[in-house]
């Protein structure tokens, strides 16, 4: 499949929607500046809801690498995910920056590579992959770009090899692919360099 020529790691910034089934506006809830250990969180996986010594977690969860280096921090608002999440690399760098609506992803998903080089970045709206998506090699230099509505592709969709040279363009429209789609090649990032293996 197209969408898995090429392994990425795909984060968001700050959002103005608003939840439809809460009527919150996210702009309006504020994180209280209150940390604990992500390990010392507890999911009630039928509510969706986090809890910290029995009681909805307000604040944010954190995790470090073993150099003490920081790598994660997510906020939470009654339980539930809300906020800018970041992760990081345990060189320090930015890893991934996007946002949470009361648990779903909302707006600008954007991801780097440890070099500082933007990796990916994508819309999510309610939770949905919508909108224009783009990614890059570690050289900075453009990987692939996809149309997406609703989770699925729609409309032109392109990949290069590193080189520049076009390896896929085609049109996605109510399930069917028009133009060129390379099925019968895979390629894959290893040690950050493109190697390609014929599928089996």
């Amino acid at each position: 499949m197209f969408f898995n020529f090429i392994l990425l790691i795909s984060c968001s910034n700050k959002s103005t929607s608003k939840n439809l089934d809460e009527n919150i506006d996210v702009n309006t809830i504020k994180i209280i500046d209150f940390k604990v250990d992500k390990k010392e969180l507890r999911l009630d996986q039928n509510k969706g809801v986090w809890f910290y010594q029995n009681v909805p977690f307000n604040g944010f969860a954190i995790s470090y690498f073993d150099n003490n280096q920081l790598k994660e921090k997510t906020g939470f608002y009654n339980g539930k995910r809300q906020g800018i999440v970041k992760k990081w690399f345990s060189s320090g760098n930015i890893k991934l920056e996007y946002f949470y609506n009361q648990n779903r992803i909302e707006g600008l998903y954007k991801s780097w590579w440890d070099n500082g080089q933007k990796s990916s970045e994508l819309i999510y709206t309610n939770g949905v992959q919508n909108g224009i998506e783009k990614k890059w090699y570690p050289s900075g230099k453009i990987a692939k770009i996809r149309n997406v509505l609703n989770g699925k592709e729609n409309g032109l969709q392109k990949a290069w090899l590193e080189n520049g040279k076009l390896y896929v363009n085609y049109e996605a429209k109510n399930g069917r692919v028009y133009g060129l789609r390379r099925a019968n090649k895979c390629y894959q990032l290893k040690n950050e360099k493109l190697v390609e293996y014929v599928k089996k």
